[in-house]
């Protein structure tokens, strides 16, 4: 449930406009942007190979096509965003059951995102190398591609490092959802196991890279959870008694300030 402008153990959350919000409706917008999260990924992944891939891949969808790649490059940076704005929402929804908890979640998403817009730099490199008009006009084709696909390998390398935010995010959002009470605990389970899968992944990338079949399982896990949060805020929303909920749209006396 939405809490604005309102005490929660010394913290004040006063968002003049969430305020006048249901918490059912905080959940459904939630919800959505989550989804748009997904699909702006999905999209990224489809049309530059931006996510769980291979050098390989990556390459091939730059060279073929380079103006799918450029859309795929734009729709991983406004995933990005979007995803940074569902973890705000989701603090927002969530700051009631722990204000503190609901904070790191937060910011560990933002690093998290930060790192993984940083590292598309590298692609946006290898795109300009492998340009046959704006490339490097002193270099043969050979010296081109092995330039281009070690930038791919700098990408790869940093979407990596961003699972240790994106992982251990989940560990507070998924307590936070296993005592909220208004959504299934078996969300904050499956959240919290997505959080171990992401560790998996990063140990596997970044110690035994030969061993990609070691994530395969956690994949699944992520699937199941990140999607199910999503349609379940998306379709369910979120159910407070009748008093609470008139409480989470008390305006606030001022914002940004506490009471009392």
């Amino acid at each position: 449930a939405a809490i604005c402008g309102r005490e929660c153990k010394g913290v004040v959350v006063s968002f003049e406009l969430i305020a006048r919000w249901s918490p059912p409706l905080v959940a459904r917008v939630t919800g959505g942007l989550f989804v748009l999260y997904i699909a702006a990924s999905f999209l990224a992944d489809t049309l530059a190979k931006i996510g769980v891939t291979d050098s390989q891949q990556v390459f091939t969808a730059m060279t073929s096509n380079p103006l799918a790649f450029r859309l795929g490059l734009l729709a991983a940076f406004v995933s990005g965003f979007i995803f940074v704005v569902t973890a705000w929402a989701l603090y927002v929804l969530l700051a009631r059951v722990g204000p503190q908890w609901s904070l790191l979640f937060l910011l560990l998403n933002a690093v998290g995102v930060a790192v993984q817009c940083a590292s598309l730099l590298a692609l946006i490199g290898a795109l300009q190398l492998v340009d046959p008009v704006g490339g490097p006009p002193d270099l043969s084709r050979a010296q081109v591609n092995a330039l281009a696909y070690w930038s791919i390998t700098v990408y790869e390398t940093g979407f990596v490092a961003a699972q240790l935010f994106f992982g251990t995010w989940l560990f507070p959002l998924g307590y936070l959802v296993y005592r909220s009470g208004f959504l299934p605990r078996v969300l904050g389970v499956l959240l919290i196991l997505d959080g171990v899968a992401e560790m998996v992944w990063l140990v596997q990338a970044l110690v035994v890279p030969t061993r990609p079949d070691l994530r395969v399982p956690g994949i699944y896990v992520s699937l199941l959870a990140e999607v199910g949060l999503a349609l379940w805020l998306l379709i369910m929303g979120v159910k407070v008694p009748d008093g609470q909920a008139a409480e989470a749209r008390v305006p606030p006396t001022g914002m940004g300030r506490s009471s009392g």
